[in-house]
């Protein structure tokens, strides 16, 4: 579905990206001004419209239905989203459902989509940047680097990190990780990685409280404590953190930790 075909009764679930305005994509722009009605996630999606309104002066003349979450409490049921979808797009109006980062990366993006389908609406996927690589790009890390890292993997800080091998040439990405970030760091060193594995963590990436901090799986998770580390944030493990300029100083010739760095 293109958006001249954005018809009524019809959904599009759009990426709203990391959270700033000239990373959403021109398709997820042209939905938020056709539409009749968003129903919004909070992180990412609801910057993007206070910025969105900001640059026009104006608010959106759709209707915004707020559905967000915070850690924990989730006013908002997921199936009440869902039937709020259909109830809106039933209604007859142009329904953007905005959700942070991408919807189909940790978004429940297919969920919706399913249900949707399941309902006889009619929705299609407006693809977003993912935090997963947009975050440690601010940070200046790569995702993949030749001769230091070949593959990446992005799990949440609820996956069974004990299962994920490799060594700290696959960068591993955690998404929502903040809250197990010490037993994360602590299943990570026992494998290949070790203990002195590169470790970044990039809290309000792109936003006004952006902030790096730098050290290794040894360290993290102290250093995290003691800066009052908070969500939203990405945190990277792997050789790629060491390219960081933000990683300057930190770690020797040899790879190993010279001293750790909370910039």
């Amino acid at each position: 579905m293109s958006i001249d075909r954005f018809a009524p009764g019809s959904v599009l679930l759009v990426g709203a990206g990391p959270g700033t305005l000239d990373l959403l994509t021109v398709r997820g722009l042209r939905a938020l001004e056709t539409a009749d009605v968003i129903v919004a996630d909070r992180l990412g999606a609801r910057t993007v419209l206070d910025d969105l309104a900001a640059e026009r002066g104006e608010p959106l003349d759709a209707e915004i239905i707020d559905v967000g979450k915070t850690p924990g409490h989730h006013p908002v049921p997921q199936q009440r989203i869902n039937e709020i979808l259909v109830e809106q797009a039933r209604a007859g109006r142009r329904v953007v459902r905005l959700k942070g980062g991408d919807p189909f990366v940790f978004g429940r993006g297919s969920e919706e989509l399913a249900h949707l389908r399941e309902a006889g609406i009619v929705a299609q996927v407006v693809p977003g940047v993912t935090s997963a690589n947009s975050v440690p790009a601010v940070a200046g890390i790569p995702l993949t680097h030749r001769s230091l890292a070949t593959t990446y993997t992005v799990v949440t800080g609820h996956d069974q990190l004990s299962d994920l091998g490799g060594g700290r040439d696959h960068t591993v990405v955690v998404l929502m990780g903040i809250g197990t970030l010490t037993h994360s760091a602590m299943v990570l060193a026992r494998g290949d990685r070790g203990g002195d594995c590169p470790v970044a963590i990039i809290e309000d990436g792109y936003g006004k409280n952006q902030r790096v901090t730098v050290g290794t799986l040894n360290t993290i998770a102290f250093q995290a404590a003691h800066r009052g580390v908070r969500s939203p944030a990405v945190v990277i493990v792997g050789d790629v953190v060491r390219l960081s300029p933000y990683a300057a100083g930190a770690f020797d010739q040899n790879h190993r930790p010279a001293l750790t760095r909370t910039p």
